[in-house]
């Protein structure tokens, strides 16, 4: 449904995409993650058609909308994009902001349609100011809608809502697009939002796609180490750790291995050379830092039902599970 191919864009000397190459399939879900300022919103903007690339392609339903001799624009695309600030029109109210650019004929009932599906019934005509974030996120994303787009954008849609309202809100955008049967693109840095909604996760690094695939594949498979530090906590573990267990887990050659926190448990003997050093309470889980015989600290996260305190001599016991080779 969507293929982007050696995409570049320069905002003079700045590099805002380096040759990025992404395919998304029809009815899919895919997050664009990384850390603010890889690219992530500039490649969208340049799908939706806001941004022209310097050099690249971008096909939409087997459509070349950007690239060499070709350029379709915005309005054209079939594309339906929600921005982070959600971009309503102040001086319209809800139905106005719903059907802006629609066709006259037939524009009452979609817009009622959309209302309804985004339960916002009875609410068409309030203006922007005189709803909550969360509701002006519905018309946004109604708006979006309202051409029966087939793909659909999404700009970090949940920074401006309160964290307490983040994850209902995410469940309810999943359930109206999911509902209107649409292809989605979804930016954003937080990687709950991401391993929560997508099917697959494209990771994106100063301008470049570094790695896609499932959330599992991307946590327990990162292409680099880079990769595996910014997906989640990380243990990596070299050849030079001079700690009987870890080292069995270092196959010949390796330089690192990766251990995910949840792997690493910790058991009580006040004879064992490695020491906690810091706790942190989470609720469901704790994290602990354990400090090595050798000074190597490891990161060790375990349910808090497991009380273990800090000071306290501990055994690392590494649980089965995936351990990659990093090096």
């Amino acid at each position: 449904m969507i293929c982007v191919e050696s995409l570049v864009k320069r905002y003079g000397p700045v590099h805002a995409l380096r040759g990025a190459s992404l395919e998304v399939a029809r009815g899919e879900w895919v997050a664009l993650l990384g850390p603010s300022g890889c690219g992530k919103t500039t490649l969208l903007r340049s799908l939706a058609g806001f941004e022209r690339p310097d050099a690249g392609r971008v096909e939409i339903d087997g459509r070349v909308v950007a690239g060499p001799g070709a350029w379709i624009a915005p309005e054209h695309r079939c594309v339906g994009t929600v921005f982070q600030d959600y971009a309503l029109f102040p001086h319209l109210d809800v139905v106005g902001n719903v059907g802006f650019g629609l066709p006259r004929r037939g524009r009452g009932a979609r817009t009622a349609e959309l209302l309804e599906l985004v339960g916002l019934a009875g609410l068409g005509g309030r203006y922007p100011d005189e709803l909550s974030g969360g509701q002006r996120q519905r018309v946004a994303l109604a708006r979006a809608l309202a051409p029966s787009p087939e793909v659909v954008l999404l700009d970090e849609p949940w920074n401006a809502i309160d964290p307490l309202m983040r994850a209902a809100m995410r469940e309810e955008v999943a359930r109206i697009l999911r509902e209107a049967d649409v292809t989605a693109l979804i930016v954003t840095h937080d990687r709950e939002e991401a391993f929560t909604l997508a099917d697959r996760i494209a990771v994106m690094r100063d301008g470049e796609i570094v790695q896609t695939g499932r959330a599992e594949e991307l946590y327990f498979q990162p292409a680099d180490r880079w990769a595996a530090e910014f997906i989640g906590a990380a243990n990596i573990v070299s050849g030079e750790v001079a700690h009987a267990r870890l080292a069995l887990l270092l196959d010949r050659g390796a330089r690192e291995v990766l251990i995910r926190p949840e792997l690493v448990g910790l058991e009580l003997d006040d004879e064992a050379p490695d020491e906690v050093v810091e706790r942190t309470f989470l609720g469901h889980d704790v994290v602990y830092r354990v400090r090595l015989a050798d000074g190597t600290t490891l990161i060790s996260q375990r349910p808090s039902s497991e009380r273990v305190p800090v000071g306290a001599r501990v055994r690392l016991r590494i649980y089965d599970g995936p351990v990659p080779v990093l090096g």
